[in-house]
């Protein structure tokens, strides 16, 4: 057996190991599994689809900690930043003493190439349904190649930012099934990142961020990543910094913001067989705080992007391309850095099912070629699992029907030969909701009857194989 099959069979042994063990603990009663001190499955129930009211600033995001694991404090004294009178966090510099040598910026591996077909997918769910559905949406769009799976760490501890075992685990298998697909992984840069952590705080924790205080764990899902043969996922670190939504924010202090991304990167870049892509992704429009106040600079940013949702109520697509610091600005200062740009995040929101955003968005990507986009696809955002979208559902369908080359061009002279014509895509119907689960290939694995409620909390029936011990392959 190749050393590639053997490491993929001994990680996909241990996460069913695993998803076994915190079986058998849920069943014991609620809430036992994490007062015990043993760690609760990595794939959680879905996004709730409604709007909380944590979320009245910004779009519904999943919830802060699928995987929350034992609440231990964190071996490094000195990176425990829960301590808010810590006095001695020092000031961040330039080049702070201890940083890890710089590599060379990260090239773009082929799966993330501007010369390749540009790449989209969507948000479906943090761990395996999310996997699995990526198939079931590219079945009700007529076969388009989905390249890109996304995810996101939970940012409530370290120990999950690190990349807790068994969680990353099913996404690095998908991606490595086929070469040209896309791992987009959102990194938090502190953890209880969504505690409503006070501006004086984050300044604080942003200050010994910068210092080098939390490198090791970067580090740690450095070589998590490399690992797992994931050594080229795209990294989408600290996201919407110019919010007021996440610990990891950069407002408190821009220039502190700055220097931590760049400790990061920089730790990063410095494990052996690292191949990341780092993705600097705003919210689009000031927010907080003007974005460009944000960018770490060239050195450390291969992709610039851009989450951009239909908000706030009322505005026009015109307006979202105009506003300050909106999509046109995203694209014409990504140009004048000679980086891509990329749309992370994307979606319905405070406009409800608007067909015209959703026309004039993915016609927007189509002329700027971002090198990803991933549409957000859950309530109230979505286009296939949420049935409350059903007109912007369709055009959605239609445009992406059957897609697996880049958009083709309008020529601006008659051609000097007829263009080629293709079978035109079905006529689009409207979602009730997420495709059926496919049914399990007879003979391959045995479903185990944990009844309804272990299967809500471990995100479905656990499926087990019968023919692991098999020596062949």
């Amino acid at each position: 057996m190749a050393p590639q099959q053997q490491r993929t069979r001994s990680r996909r042994l241990a996460v069913v190991a695993a998803a076994v063990a915190v079986t058998a603990t849920l069943a014991s009663g609620p809430g036992f599994a994490a007062g015990a001190g043993v760690a609760t499955v990595a794939d959680p129930p879905a996004p709730d689809p409604t709007v909380s009211a944590a979320a009245a600033n910004g779009p519904v995001r999943p919830a802060a900690d699928p995987v929350t694991g034992p609440a231990t404090a964190d071996p490094t004294p000195s990176s425990d930043p829960s301590d808010p009178s810590d006095p001695s966090a020092p000031a961040p510099s330039s080049d702070p003493s201890g940083a890890a040598s710089p590599a060379p910026a990260a090239t773009p591996s082929p799966s993330a190439s501007p010369a390749a077909v540009p790449a989209f997918g969507a948000y479906l769910d943090y761990g395996p349904r999310g996997v699995a559905r990526i198939a079931e949406l590219s079945e009700w769009l007529d076969g388009a190649e989905l390249r890109v799976g996304h995810t996101y760490l939970p940012g409530d501890l370290w120990s999950n930012i690190e990349g807790r075992a068994g969680f990353l685990d099913v996404w690095a298998d998908w991606r490595n099934e086929v070469d040209d697909r896309m791992l987009v992984l959102n990194v938090p840069m502190m953890e209880r990142n969504e505690e409503g952590v006070s501006d004086a705080e984050v300044r604080r924790l942003l200050r010994r961020g910068a210092a080098g205080q939390f490198d090791h764990h970067f580090r740690a899902l450095a070589e998590r990543l490399v690992d797992l043969d994931a050594q080229d996922t795209v990294i989408v670190l600290g996201w919407e910094m110019n919010g007021i939504t996440y610990t990891h924010r950069c407002g408190p202090d821009p220039e502190a913001w700055k220097t931590y991304w760049k400790r990061i990167v920089k730790t990063m870049r410095a494990v052996p067989g690292q191949k990341f892509t780092f993705d600097f992704t705003p919210s689009r429009g000031r927010d907080a705080v003007p974005w460009t106040e944000c960018y770490p600079g060239d050195d450390t940013v291969d992709i610039i992007g851009m989450d951009s949702y239909d908000q706030p109520s009322g505005i026009t697509f015109d307006e979202q391309v105009s506003e300050p610091f909106g999509l046109q600005e995203h694209v014409d200062f990504a140009k004048s850095h000679g980086k891509p740009i990329s749309y992370p995040e994307w979606g319905l929101f405070r406009n409800g099912d608007n067909p015209e955003y959703m026309r004039r968005m993915l016609a927007w990507m189509d002329e700027h070629k971002p090198l990803y986009n991933t549409v957000t696809d859950y309530c109230p955002h979505g286009v296939w699992q949420c049935a409350r979208n059903p007109k912007a559902s369709e055009i959605y369908r239609s445009v992406l029907s059957g897609r697996v080359d880049p958009p083709v061009t309008e020529p601006t002279t008659p051609p000097t030969a007829p263009p080629a014509t293709s079978e035109p895509s079905p006529e689009p119907t409207v979602p009730t909701g997420p495709a059926p689960t496919p049914a399990q290939p007879a003979g391959t694995c045995s479903p185990l009857d944990l009844g309804d409620w272990v299967e809500h909390w471990i995100g479905g029936r656990l499926c087990l194989r019968l023919d692991w011990w098999s020596r062949t392959g």
